[in-house]
């Protein structure tokens, strides 16, 4: 068969087109039986022929094994084994706004503390902290929010056997102190308009499933026990991760290394199609335990005409 090169081809698209799991084998397929003139030393050339192998010879060379995505290296099984994990982490988000030109940055950090607790009936049990809040753009109502989070922890996460979030809940003495910790926060914001926060905080701290529901928006918490340790099968693995009220369909690979203890993952969208956004997050696993050591993610989209970028990172401090 011969196929003409068109701009744009690679042996990677063209070798998946017809179902040739190492595009290696084509380049070599193509030189043992082309004209000198013809040979592929670097890239493929627009407009020159590109013999390709039949069925037969496509099944004898998938016989072999050989393609980058059948290695161990690229399907690895990520294991979740925390007992006894406690660590902290530095948290950097930095969210950007553009409309007309015109472009808005927010930025602010803090300290997140994740102490694994025990397990029981197949549930994980962690002690989740913020602490050490910096924020670029501080506001009353921003200081507020922090104050009023800072005596609820550590809060409970229950999390399954694969390390996705099962529940969030706070601890019983924090519910049956609820009362002196708002009086105390009302001591500290004694104006109408934190009242009103006040009194909605109360509501959603009182209702575990609002609550929960709420936690399960935080970006650490999301991000740290997500679908990530599913099973890879042909160099990928795929799951589903909410961002911003956003379902996105995420494709994970692997980035091989030298370091024997971790594994680095590459995730983007599934299909670019699919939606306006843009989705890139690079990760860093312990292969003994499957907790994460590094995450740096980069999540763009549009609305209301508008551009928005969030940076999101998380370092084993």
């Amino acid at each position: 068969m011969i196929h003409f090169i068109l701009p744009g081809d690679t042996l990677e698209n063209i070798a998946k087109k017809i179902g040739l799991e190492n595009s290696v084998h084509l380049k070599d397929f193509h030189n043992q039986h082309c004209l000198k003139e013809d040979l592929i030393i670097d890239d493929l050339i627009p407009g020159k022929k590109l013999l390709l192998p039949d069925l037969a010879k496509i099944k004898a060379y998938n016989d072999k094994n050989d393609a980058p995505f059948k290695s161990p290296e690229l399907n690895p099984k990520i294991s979740f084994d925390p007992v006894g994990f406690n660590e902290k982490f530095k948290i950097a988000i930095k969210e950007t706004s553009n409309e007309a030109g015109k472009t808005v940055d927010k930025s602010f950090s803090y300290i997140a503390s994740l102490e694994w607790k025990k397990n029981e009936l197949g549930e994980h049990l962690f002690h989740f902290t913020k602490d050490q809040f910096s924020n670029q753009n501080e506001t009353k109502m921003e200081s507020l929010a922090i104050e009023s989070m800072r005596p609820l922890y550590p809060i409970e996460v229950f999390v399954n056997a694969k390390g996705e979030i099962l529940r969030i809940a706070l601890k019983k003495e924090i519910l049956n102190n609820f009362n002196q910790i708002k009086g105390k926060l009302l001591d500290l914001f004694p104006d109408k308009y934190a009242k009103i926060y006040l009194e909605e905080f109360e509501y959603a701290v009182l209702n575990a499933h609002i609550f929960d529901e709420k936690m399960k928006e935080d970006w650490f918490l999301k991000n740290y026990f997500s679908s990530f340790r599913d099973p890879f099968e042909n160099g990928k693995s795929f799951f589903e991760l909410n961002l911003d009220k956003t379902l996105l369909n995420v494709q994970q690979t692997v980035k091989l290394t030298d370091n024997k203890e971790e594994i680095l993952l590459h995730q983007t969208l599934k299909s670019k199609e699919e939606n306006q956004n843009d989705f890139t997050v690079n990760v860093t696993v312990s292969k003994n335990d499957g907790m994460i050591r590094s995450l740096n993610l980069s999540y763009s989209y549009n609305e209301f005409s508008a551009l928005n970028i969030s940076e999101f990172s998380i370092e084993n401090i």
